[in-house]
């Protein structure tokens, strides 16, 4: 799933979270940069006190761009180590200035600190994420204690936390500006919760529980990126039944880029499992490959996450009881719209019910259409989809590889840009090649403008398929976020990642409506960051369960007629998709929502139970299994990630205890769907686009989410729309 955010606080604080967040990721060749040996210590130190390009300002056209064509492994340990080093000596500097402490001389120079490592972070970014190598993954593991280190010496500054708290305390008498006050408590709030105000004692111990959390991110991470680039099932010609020509040719390619020519290779990534699962007649074949997916990190081998999932919950439980919290949940929720765990699973126990009957109905219809083709099978996890797909065939007479034919990448891409234009007012134009620096050929770049001024407003960067060393799924990133500090505006570097398979040369990208859907999403991630227009980096910063909400919403664009009457064109005729296959899919709208909500919850209720639990109690050879059970899951399905790949949960903290923000962010975008729905010009009425950009755009954190909400709806939101939009019955306690 979703979003990527790779761009480090400047108070220190959050930052491991942010570099070691990932999920999964595999695909077609690529061309990182290697080096025969990892850099010796040695090395690093002789380098430590050069000029790094790493470092170095960013120079260019666009306000200055990362030199992505410079960059050289070597180079990064050295780099990282001297920008944790010259940003130590600016917190040093804040924290003993004589004068008393004010916004300027301590919150605002906070904001300008550590820039130098922001710059080198983004290269990191880039290496963890789009081009990983076992090089890099080495610089990773060792890198990753140091990095926590470095960040306790900012959050367990008492010297610094001083000054914040007297800026704090000043504040609440005498209320400064709306986003200096704004500002002012986020970062109080980040110390205060991560133990700012703990004795010498417990903080020493609250960090050295982060130094080994760090390393156990990285080893989760690295395990799954090796599981999945270990597990490759290769075909012959003779089992390619079912399987659409566009999987099967980019199959052969991805099979020749391993090496076997001749055959074609299903990846253990899910843009190459999900289409095999759904298409390939071939029962055995589909049972090994959704095993080798949905085992990553369970395999009992080198690779094995259990016991690493086992002692991330240990310590995480030990570092909250220091802060005098009962549980991760109860600590982690605090400053997130929910509040509470209690109130976010309340949220997904209204829902619970409704998707598993849901999944009862799917299940039975597909066991009457398999025993109509005479196979004697109970339905398996490797059958939902394939027999979904032949339900919704008969049901709705829709296939899905149909639609495939009309969802051109380069069509869509056209497509987000129409809507960036009719709602925002942007206009995207393609950047010359060679202009800006990219990290790979594949990446390709557009500036954005507003329409009507002409103002730059930012850099688009999109790399969208597959290959070796990029973690699959899709994520957006930032390379550089929009702020307004000493009279100079910084425009936004953002970027939208895929892992769409490369076609062969001459051939189009043809992707699911599914995978349409996700390109719309992660694109939403990209608008709401250039849509910024606070003037401190700390408040575009999101609140976890909010900031899927403006990426979700992007998505209703995708099924609006101007959108498919416009760009969804056959790949061979360039003729649009008939109206006839365009009601199918509308009217198949809420089709195997079973699935995909039972799926999902499984996956969000499992998180909060693993961090609710005493983990002194949790066997996790068990734990899974018996709290599926007790939640009635059904044996047809599996949770959308198993705990032991569980990467949005288990490789970093972001979204920790915060996999149920999908839904909450899902009850928002229902609610806000209808407000457009309700408006004489549905998705593309202007006032009501004005409002969304103006009240749950441009402020991202600088205001909070829920009033910003009751700005823009006039109300809270109401859960209604989303069981209407899942064809659920609405229960009748209904508001958020």
């Amino acid at each position: 799933m979703k979003q990527r955010i790779f761009t480090p606080t400047r108070t220190g604080l959050g930052l491991l979270s942010a570099i070691v967040l990932a999920s999964c990721g595999s695909g077609t060749e690529a061309t990182a940069p290697v080096v025969e040996n990892a850099p010796t210590v040695e090395k690093h130190a002789q380098m430590a006190d050069m000029k790094n390009d790493l470092l170095q300002e960013w120079t260019g056209p666009y306000g200055g761009v990362p030199a992505f064509d410079e960059m050289d492994l070597s180079k990064l340990q050295p780099a990282l180590e001297k920008g944790m080093e010259l940003h130590l000596k600016e917190i040093e500097k804040i924290a003993n200035d004589p004068e008393a402490p004010n916004f300027e001389n301590t919150i605002l120079a906070m904001q300008r600190a550590g820039k130098p490592l922001d710059r080198a972070f983004s290269y990191y970014g880039i290496w963890s994420s789009n081009m990983s190598s076992p090089e890099f993954r080495e610089i990773q593991q060792e890198m990753a204690p140091k990095i926590s280190e470095y960040s306790s010496k900012i959050s367990q500054n008492k010297k610094l936390f001083e000054r914040i708290k007297a800026v704090y305390e000043a504040s609440l008498k005498n209320p400064m500006a709306a986003d200096k006050q704004r500002a002012v408590q986020l970062i109080y709030e980040d110390f205060a919760i991560d133990g700012a105000d703990l004795n010498e004692e417990d903080k020493k111990r609250y960090a050295e529980i982060n130094k080994e959390l760090s390393q156990l991110y990285t080893k989760f991470s690295n395990n799954v990126l090796a599981e999945e680039e270990n597990y490759v099932v290769f075909l012959t010609k003779d089992q390619l039944s079912g399987l659409p020509d566009s999987y099967i040719t980019a199959a052969a390619k991805a099979a020749a880029d391993r090496g076997e020519e001749g055959k074609y290779a299903v990846l253990n990534t899910r843009s190459s499992m999900d289409p095999f699962l759904t298409y390939s007649d071939e029962r055995e074949i589909r049972e090994k490959v959704w095993n080798n997916y949905y085992s990553r990190g369970d395999n009992n081998d080198e690779f094995d996450n259990k016991e690493i999932i086992k002692q991330i919950l240990k310590l995480r439980d030990e570092r909250v009881e220091l802060l005098g919290y009962d549980n991760y949940a109860q600590w982690r929720l605090q400053n997130r719209m929910a509040k509470t765990p209690e109130r976010a699973m309340e949220l997904m126990e209204a829902v619970w019910p409704a998707a598993l009957a849901r999944v009862e109905e799917e299940v039975s219809d597909m066991q009457q259409l398999a025993r109509a083709e005479g196979k004697d099978i109970d339905i398996e996890p490797w059958d939902y989809r394939y027999y979904a797909e032949k339900v919704r065939q008969e049901k709705y007479d829709l296939e899905s590889d149909e639609v495939k034919q009309y969802l051109q990448l380069d069509k869509l891409t056209q497509a987000l840009f129409f809507t960036a234009e009719e709602v925002f007012n942007y206009e995207f134009t393609p950047v010359a090649e060679g202009t800006v620096p990219v990290f790979h050929p594949d990446v390709k770049v557009w500036e954005v403008t507003d329409k009507d001024s002409g103002k730059h407003i930012g850099l688009w960067y999109l790399d969208p398929y597959a290959r070796k060393g990029k973690r699959s799924g899709a994520w957006a990133t930032m390379y550089r976020s929009h702020a307004v500090m000493d009279g100079k505006e910084e425009t936004v570097l953002a970027s939208n990642n895929s892992n769409f398979i490369k076609p062969a040369p001459g051939e189009p990208t043809l992707i699911s409506w599914d995978d349409a859907t996700t390109f719309f999403h992660e694109f939403g991630h990209a608008l709401h960051f250039f849509a910024s227009e606070v003037k401190y980096p700390v408040l575009n910063s999101g609140v976890r369960d909010y900031t899927e909400f403006q990426s979700q919403l992007l998505e209703r664009w995708l099924s609006t007629d101007k959108v498919i009457n416009q760009f969804l064109v056959h790949h061979e005729t360039g003729e649009p998709i008939p109206q006839e296959l365009v009601a199918k899919i509308k009217k198949a709208s809420t089709f195997n929502q079973g699935f995909a909500t039972t799926e999902f919850l499984a996956s969000a209720l499992m998180d909060m139970k693993l961090h609710t639990t005493d983990p002194e109690k949790i066997d996790m050879d068990t734990f899974e299994k018996e709290t599926l059970n007790e939640l009635n899951m059904p044996e047809e399905i599996v949770m959308r990630h198993r705990t032991p790949h569980f990467g949005h949960v288990f490789s970093g903290e972001g979204y920790a205890t915060g996999y149920y923000g999908y839904l909450w962010a899902d009850v928002l975008t229902s609610d806000a769907a209808e407000a457009f729905r309700e408006a004489p010009g549905g998705f593309y009425d202007k006032d009501v686009a004005q409002k969304l950009v103006k009240y749950l755009f441009a402020p991202r954190n600088a205001m909070d989410p829920a009033e910003a909400y009751r700005l823009f709806r006039g109300r809270d939101a109401k859960i209604d729309a989303l069981m209407r939009d899942r064809g659920f019955p609405v229960p009748s306690e209904n508001a958020l």
